[in-house]
């Protein structure tokens, strides 16, 4: 009989860390090769950890909330394989694994710690058949035992309306609407985790390690507004949500390609600026989760109809949760609509590795002087925003790139030239 600790796995992209949401084990449970014991959240992504052992759980090295070093144990599990072996079939799941640091990609160092915060109260707990206590686990999907975690609800105590009776994020809303309140509770605290943790930690690292800067400008979109139209009829469309957001995905796409400043990033150890000659178009979503940035890879190989179709996957993934990190890592240029809530514009804050992103504001009518005349008359308009580095990009760069993709909202005929 050997003991064997399975450590936190690199879960690709160079993530360092991830936070404990869940064990779907307890010490004394049964275990087999694969099994999944724990979901853990790693760059803004829910992950489910499978066992690279099979044998019986002896102890639980970390509890939900915790944050875990990538490399750091996280439980420890007694098997029948001698000591200093790796039994075949989970070499097989875990290619790097070792004894002790049994991992599905890699691993960082053994003994990197686990940092502990404050947690609501945990979920009852249940009788195993071994005798043991167990945390009950209601069926739930990620999203909602996520926000009962932040709210301190028992879940068990929530009525679920999802398939197969599973409790929704919108069924935790409903229960806290529905939940009595103390009439001396003056204030809510909500513990900072998961995606809220991790945003903070990139616009904290934005603000402090990047000068950006923010430049508007002002445009007539009607024709735009009316090519859209007349697509939206076109049998290249069937079937396709096709938005102001994938013409205006197509439109930067272009731009990028005659302006490559704005599509690179600052390596500060070689001290280099690296011009990528692909473009990785991040998408920033708002998820019951919180904000999430997914990525569309190399988005410039798709035509304009495939390019809608796969705007609307990569949000409907990401507000499910079931993004991947890979999903979620590797952006090269971002886009953010606030445009979606009726707002003019904004300044956004550049992701770090990025050099610049920008922020579409709605399309709305507005009254309008007609170029070369004082008539004033109701056009389609919008306002972008471009914030950017400007250790990588000049002011003039980003005024000519900002203003080629206004040239092409407003005649978007422009767009074949850049095609």
């Amino acid at each position: 009989m050997t003991t064997q600790e399975f450590c936190l796995p690199d879960l690709g992209e160079g993530l360092t860390d991830a936070e404990l949401v869940s064990w779907a084990i307890a010490p004394g449970d049964v275990v087999t090769l694969n099994q999944n014991v724990a979901e853990v959240e790693t760059a803004k992504a829910l992950v489910e950890l499978p066992s690279p052992f099979a044998g019986t759980v002896t102890e639980l090295l970390a509890e939900p909330g915790d944050t875990v070093a990538v490399g750091a144990p996280l439980l420890r599990i007694t098997t029948d394989t001698p000591a200093g072996t790796t039994p075949p079939a989970a070499a097989e799941s875990a290619p790097n694994t070792t004894a002790r640091q049994a991992v599905l990609v890699g691993y960082g160092p053994s003994d990197a710690p686990v940092s502990r915060r404050r947690r609501p109260p945990a979920e009852p707990a249940a009788a195993t058949t071994n005798g043991t206590a167990a945390p009950a686990r209601p069926d739930a999907v990620p999203a909602a035992r996520k926000r009962a975690r932040e709210l301190g609800i028992d879940l068990t105590e929530v009525i679920g309306t999802g398939a197969s009776g599973a409790i929704t994020f919108n069924d935790v809303e409903a229960h806290t609407d529905l939940a009595p309140s103390e009439p001396s509770a003056r204030e809510t605290r909500i513990p900072i985790a998961g995606v809220r943790k991790r945003t903070a930690a990139a616009m904290a690292l934005s603000a402090r390690t990047i000068p950006q800067v923010t430049e508007f400008v002002t445009c007539d979109v009607s024709a735009s507004v009316e090519l859209l139209d007349r697509l939206r009829t076109t049998a290249a469309f069937d079937g396709v949500k096709l938005t102001p957001l994938a013409l205006v995905a197509k439109t930067v796409i272009a731009a990028l390609a005659d302006h490559p400043t704005l599509n690179s990033r600052w390596d500060e150890d070689s001290q280099e600026i690296v011009l990528h000659h692909f473009v990785n178009l991040g998408i920033a979503v708002a998820s019951p989760r919180g904000l999430l940035v997914p990525k569309l890879a190399d988005a410039g190989r798709h035509r304009l109809p495939d390019l809608a179709a796969e705007l609307t996957r990569t949000i409907e993934v990401a507000r499910s949760g079931a993004a991947t990190p890979a999903d979620l890592t590797g952006a090269t240029f971002t886009l953010t609509n606030v445009g979606s809530y009726g707002i003019d514009t904004g300044t956004p804050m550049v992701n770090p590795g990025e050099a610049a992103i920008l922020c579409l504001g709605t399309f709305a009518k507005r009254p309008w002087v007609l170029p070369g005349t004082d008539d004033v008359v109701a056009r389609w308009v919008t306002t972008l925003g471009l914030s950017f580095d400007h250790r990588l990009v000049d002011g003039e760069q980003a005024s000519k790139f900002l203003a080629d993709v206004a040239a092409m909202l407003t005649d978007p005929g422009l767009l074949l030239t850049r095609l």
